[in-house]
C-alpha cells in the first residue's frame, strides 16, 4: 500500500524505455525499430519542452500513510456519525407514520409562505412519491439531507463570520473556495472513500466538503454588507461584540445567509445520485440501478421524486429567507 502507484499506461511506457532487451525478442525488426522510434521521439519531445511536475504520486503516498497511520481514527469517527445520527435518524423517518409526515411537510409549507395552495402542493408532492414505491428510499434521502445540511450550516455560517470579520482570513479561503466550488464532485469521493471507507458517511463528508462553499460566501458577503449606520446606531447604545454579532449582524444578514442555506441544500441534493456511487442508500441508488439496467422507467420515476423533493425544499428555503407574507 506504500508503493508509488502508476496506472496502466504510465506502468507499460516505463517498462518498454527501461527493458528493451525485453520487448525486442517478441517483436520482428521492422516492429521493434518502429516502437523504439517512437518511444524515443515521445521521450525527447517531453523532454525537449514539458518538465513534469506531476504530483498525483506524492499525493497518493501521503494519503495513503494517513489511511495507515490514522485509519482506525477516521473509522471511529465514521461509525459513531453512523450509529448516533445517521441510522437512528433514519429509522425515526421510517417508522413514524406516513400521515404524519405529509402533515408535517403541508404545515411546514404554509409556515414558510402563509399559502394554502403551496402546503398542499407540498403534501400532495410527497404523497406522489410514496405512490411510486419510492416512501423508503425518500426517507433514506432525507435523512442524509437533514444530517448534511447540519453540518453545512453549523461549518458554513462559523466559517462565514469569521471570514467576515478577517481580511486576512478572507483572502486566505477566497481562493480555496474557488477551487472547493469548481473541483468536479466526482473527486472528493476519492480521499473520503479511502478515509472512511464505503457507506453514507462517506457520502455525508463529499456532500459537506462540496456544498458549504456558497453558505460561506453568502454569509459573509451579508455581513460585510450591513449598512455601516446601523452598526453605528447599535455601537452608540453600547453594545457588546456579542450583541453586535447576535442581534445586530446576523438578523440583518439573514436574507444573503438564506439564501446560501438554500445554494448548499440544493447542491447536497445533487450529490444524492453522486454519492450513491460509494454505498449511499436513497433516491440516487435507484437512478444508478436504472442507470446500471437501462431501466428507463425506474430512472424517470426516481428522477421524477428528486425533482419534486428539490422543488419543495427550494421553495420552502427561499419563503424562510424573504420572509412570511
Amino acid at each position: 500500500m506504500t508503493e508509488n502507484k502508476r496506472n496502466g499506461e504510465t506502468q507499460a511506457r516505463l517498462f518498454l524505455q527501461q527493458f528493451p532487451e525485453i520487448w525486442q525478442k517478441w517483436l520482428s525488426d521492422s516492429a521493434s525499430q518502429n516502437l523504439a522510434k517512437a518511444l524515443q521521439t515521445e521521450q525527447n519531445s517531453n523532454r525537449s519542452f514539458f518538465q513534469s511536475w506531476s504530483f498525483s504520486e506524492e499525493l497518493n503516498q501521503s494519503l495513503a500513510n494517513t489511511v495507515q497511520q490514522h485509519g482506525d481514527k477516521f473509522r471511529f469517527v465514521s461509525q459513531n456519525i453512523l450509529d448516533w445520527l445517521l441510522i437512528p435518524l433514519e429509522k425515526v423517518l421510517q417508522q413514524l407514520p406516513s400521515w404524519v409526515i405529509l402533515l408535517s411537510v403541508f404545515l411546514l409549507g404554509w409556515h414558510s409562505t402563509r399559502k394554502w395552495w403551496f402546503a398542499f402542493a407540498c403534501g400532495f408532492g410527497f404523497y406522489f412519491i410514496g405512490a411510486l414505491g419510492l416512501w423508503i428510499p425518500l426517507m433514506q434521502t432525507l435523512a442524509l439531507l437533514m444530517v448534511s445540511a447540519s453540518f453545512i450550516i453549523l461549518l458554513g455560517i462559523l466559517l462565514g463570520i469569521l471570514m467576515a470579520c478577517s481580511s486576512r482570513l478572507h483572502r486566505l479561503l477566497q481562493p480555496v473556495l474557488d477551487v472547493i466550488q469548481t473541483m468536479p464532485s466526482f473527486v472528493y469521493l476519492i480521499p473520503v472513500l479511502m478515509l472512511f471507507g464505503i457507506g453514507k458517511v462517506p457520502a455525508l463528508f463529499a456532500t459537506v466538503i462540496y456544498a458549504t462553499a456558497p453558505l460561506i460566501r453568502l454569509t459573509a458577503l451579508g455581513i460585510r454588507q450591513v449598512n455601516p449606520q446601523i452598526i453605528e446606531a447599535a455601537r452608540s447604545f453600547g453594545t457588546t461584540n456579542r450583541q453586535m454579532l447576535i442581534w445586530v449582524l446576523l438578523p440583518q444578514a439573514k436574507p444573503s445567509i438564506m439564501a446560501g442555506i438554500n445554494q448548499a441544500i440544493m447542491m447536497s441534493l445533487g450529490m444524492v445520485v453522486v454519492a450513491s456511487m460509494i454505498g449511499a442508500k436513497g433516491l440516487g441508488e435507484y437512478v444508478l440501478q436504472a442507470i446500471q439496467t437501462l431501466n428507463i422507467g425506474q430512472g424517470v420515476e426516481a428522477g421524477t421524486a428528486i425533482v419534486i423533493l428539490a422543488i419543495i425544499i427550494d421553495r420552502i428555503t427561499q419563503a424562510y429567507g424573504k420572509g412570511r407574507n
